[in-house]
């Protein structure tokens, strides 16, 4: 069987980062995920997933994020039932992560506008202080921009 989910979207929250009885750390948060469409009103709607982490991801994953943070996470999804004090059954299910990514910077994370979605496509790059993209494909130089010199390949270069 197949049970996968991966999934990129914003921190609802801070994550909530909690210790079992036996030691075992687990974070619990909710990701805001974009839909693909539109809806009557040309608004953009977004899907709310429960999210938990465990052991040391939780504990990296809490001191890595924040509110608002762009994370990619790949998981499995799971449910589960318990009884609240009231005597009611109550059904969750949510997504148990495996991996995640961090997609920003951590100075674009805190320097964000609340509502600039131009904030996406923002690296992730710890080390760079000036926010512009390290050895990304548009900083090199294209090795193919003179098309006027031939390129000489033999059959033997070629590994097919």
């Amino acid at each position: 069987m197949i049970n996968r989910v991966v999934l990129v979207g914003r921190l609802t929250r801070d994550p909530d980062l909690r210790y079992t009885a036996n030691g075992a750390a687990v974070g619990s948060f909710t990701i805001a995920v974009n839909r693909q469409f539109t809806n009557q009103q040309g608004e953009r709607e977004a899907d709310f997933i429960n999210c938990v982490i465990w052991r040391k991801s939780a504990e990296n994953f809490a001191n890595f994020t924040k509110k608002g943070s762009l994370v990619g996470i790949d998981g499995r999804l799971q449910s589960r039932s318990y009884e609240n004090q009231q005597g009611q059954k109550v059904y969750v299910t949510e997504v148990v992560v495996d991996n995640f990514s961090l997609l920003e910077s951590k100075s674009a994370t805190e320097n964000r506008p609340s509502s600039n979605p131009a904030a996406n496509n923002v690296p992730n790059n710890n080390n760079n202080t000036n926010n512009k993209p390290e050895n990304t494909f548009e900083s090199q130089a294209d090795p193919f921009a003179d098309n006027s010199q031939s390129i000489d390949i033999s059959d033997d270069d070629l590994p097919f």
